[in-house]
């Protein structure tokens, strides 16, 4: 008698919008026939093994990261339980989950990011030291270098980490060369702070201090990287930096200081940094502060987007580096990192759209949108595009114009571009963002967001933009559909190159 057994595999692609998933894989089914017997031990030994890792991994996340102190007699088992959820909820807390006490899915997600060594909520205790430097021209000294990179790359990252930190301080840093520094600096495999467990640790720092005091450990089993991919070296170094001149984790996403690697963006400081490192040290004498990374909030009723798109049945609003989620079935918006999803739009995203029941896996991307889509030479930046599923056609807007292309005929429509004042009066002459539910689309334009009849061209209702966040405007009607058989082919126009294209598809 054989068994039909379903076998998850992995295969690279180059997109797809759910945390779940691991890296830039996702999975498809692979079919094969085996004997009845060998799927029951298969699957009873799969998941044994699984429960015994799921546990492993939190056990020790929470005894790293949280002080989760194990008892080993019988009484102390007997309390590890109660322990175990104290810790959870801690952890959950800080990282602004549902507060539960219990292991789910988005607990896990969180366990397993990459992040900084240090505890959230304990202190190393390996060394006498006060919180704060008690001078402020510091000195540090790189013991060794990392082969991933050149040591010049080295160099620049570090210098430009302790430059963050003293663009908005009275402190200075200087390299020395030889001798003890008040940093040292230093890519190590394992060592007296080991990287082991958790796996996901990517360097760990000691608050100022005698010693190891103020030191800097990266885990050279880590590929260190000057660019977008993992793991970038200067914005590690500068989180570390923060360790390293007193400085704990912060709970805010936006800050340098958030535990969990949020891959490579732009390294800068957010407020709450630097008000941390000022009430330390005070304030800078340097009166030119640096740009802060705006976290864009559902209820600012100021808040305005860069690209609006629906994927399988979530609305996504993106913004800066972030972007916010929202879908039928949670009455709560989820903020991400776009990095995290998206890793080569670290950057951000200029427009986006979704076409629905188009089944196919892209690849060869990004590619120039001029041999692509048929763009002159002139456009440089795509400011929104929409996808009309009637119709087949999709909108983009540039400046104050916009562009029909027919995604059946992969081609421009002739007669093309015209003026959006004249092609949808009231919205003004430019546009942000764009979306399509339900036939309308929903143009964004500042703190303004217009739903129009694209048959018509008349608005029909004016709302702010933070309005969607909230079900005010948009409604699925048929409810969240199957993420299993709905199929989507996403476009997203990423700040990789302005001429650069990004397609990707889920299937």
């Amino acid at each position: 008698m054989d068994f039909l057994l379903f076998l998850p595999c992995l295969i690279p692609v180059p997109f797809h919008p759910n945390r779940n998933f691991l890296g830039s894989h996702f999975p498809f089914t692979l079919l094969l026939f085996v004997p009845f017997i060998t799927p029951f031990f298969f699957s009873l030994k799969k998941n044994v093994t699984s429960r015994v890792l799921c546990f492993s991994l939190y056990q020790n996340y929470l005894q790293k990261f949280y002080d989760l102190k194990m008892g080993t007699s019988k009484s102390g088992r007997q309390r590890n339980s109660s322990l175990v959820t104290e810790k959870l909820k801690q952890m959950q807390e800080f990282f602004g989950l549902k507060v539960t006490g219990k292991i789910d899915a988005d607990t896990l997600n969180v366990m397993k990011q990459p992040r900084c060594g240090v505890p959230d909520v304990a202190q190393y205790v390996l060394t006498d030291r006060t919180p704060r430097w008690e001078h402020t021209h510091l000195t540090y000294r790189i013991e060794n270098y990392t082969p991933d990179l050149p040591r010049a790359d080295v160099d620049s990252a570090m210098e430009k980490a302790f430059r963050l930190w003293s663009n908005v301080s009275p402190l200075t840093f200087t390299k020395i060369f030889e001798g003890q520094a008040d940093i040292m600096i230093s890519f190590v495999w394992g060592g007296n702070y080991p990287f082991g467990r958790p796996a996901n640790t990517l360097a760990h720092a000691f608050l100022p201090g005698r010693g190891i005091g103020g030191d800097v450990h990266f885990d050279e089993e880590k590929r260190w990287t000057s660019d977008f991919r993992n793991f970038n070296l200067y914005y590690v170094a500068a989180h570390e930096v923060g360790h390293s001149l007193g400085l704990g984790h912060d709970n805010d996403i936006g800050s340098l200081m958030f535990p969990s690697y949020n891959s490579y963006r732009d390294v800068l400081l957010s407020q709450r940094d630097i008000s941390a490192i000022q009430a330390l040290y005070g304030p800078s004498k340097n009166p030119i502060q640096p740009g802060e990374l705006q976290v864009p909030r559902a209820c600012d009723s100021k808040l305005t987007f860069d690209a609006v798109t629906t994927i399988r049945g979530e609305l996504f609003f993106f913004k800066n580096r972030f972007f916010l989620r929202t879908s039928p079935s949670h009455k709560t918006v989820d903020l991400d990192v776009i990095a995290d999803f998206w890793e080569s739009l670290s950057r951000g995203v200029d427009a986006a759209y979704s076409v629905v029941d188009r089944d196919e896996m892209v690849r060869g991307y990004p590619k120039d949108i001029y041999h692509s889509l048929g763009f002159p030479q002139s456009v440089k930046t795509i400011n929104a595009a929409v996808h009309e599923d009637e119709t087949g056609k999709t909108y983009f807007f540039v400046a104050n114009e916009y562009w029909r292309y027919d995604e059946n005929t992969r081609s421009m429509d002739t007669g093309f571009p015209k003026e959006i004042a004249h092609g949808f009066p009231g919205i003004g002459k430019q546009v942000d963002a764009v979306f399509q539910e339900g036939g309308f689309f929903y143009f964004f334009h500042g703190k303004r967001q217009y739903k129009c009849d694209p048959k018509t061209k008349q608005i029909l209702t004016l709302l702010k933009t933070n309005s969607c966040l909230f079900g005010k405007v948009h409604s699925f009607t048929n409810g969240s559909p199957n993420l299993e058989t709905i199929h989507s082919y996403n476009t997203v126009f990423g700040k990789m190159r302005v001429k650069d294209l990004l397609v990707h598809a889920t299937a």
